[in-house]
């Protein structure tokens, strides 16, 4: 993620961004911004490793659109399996 362009709210608690990072990762998908979302897209455009780690992030950090990620993962041409249990992001907040 060299040279990626990651707004201040996805990483709210960082000065500067550690492109390999699964927490930086994990944030960047929890609370990244439209621009943050869409450079991180070009960037698993052609990064097969970075697909592979959005895709791993997916499925054991609770986000609250798993299946958006998913998604944009297939899109790409990724093998997808939308039946897969993704963790559940609002399971915690429930009252």
């Amino acid at each position: 993620m060299a040279g990626a362009s990651i707004g201040p709210r996805a990483l709210w608690n960082r000065s500067t961004p550690d492109a390999w990072s699964d927490e930086v990762m994990a944030q960047v998908l929890d609370r990244g911004e439209l621009a943050d979302w869409r450079e991180l897209y070009r960037l698993a455009g052609v990064d097969a490793q970075l697909r592979a780690r959005i895709r791993r992030l997916v499925g054991t950090v609770p986000l609250p659109l798993p299946h958006f990620w998913l998604a944009a993962l297939a899109s790409l041409g990724e093998p997808v399996d939308f039946d897969a249990p993704v963790p559940d992001y609002y399971e915690g907040t429930a009252v």
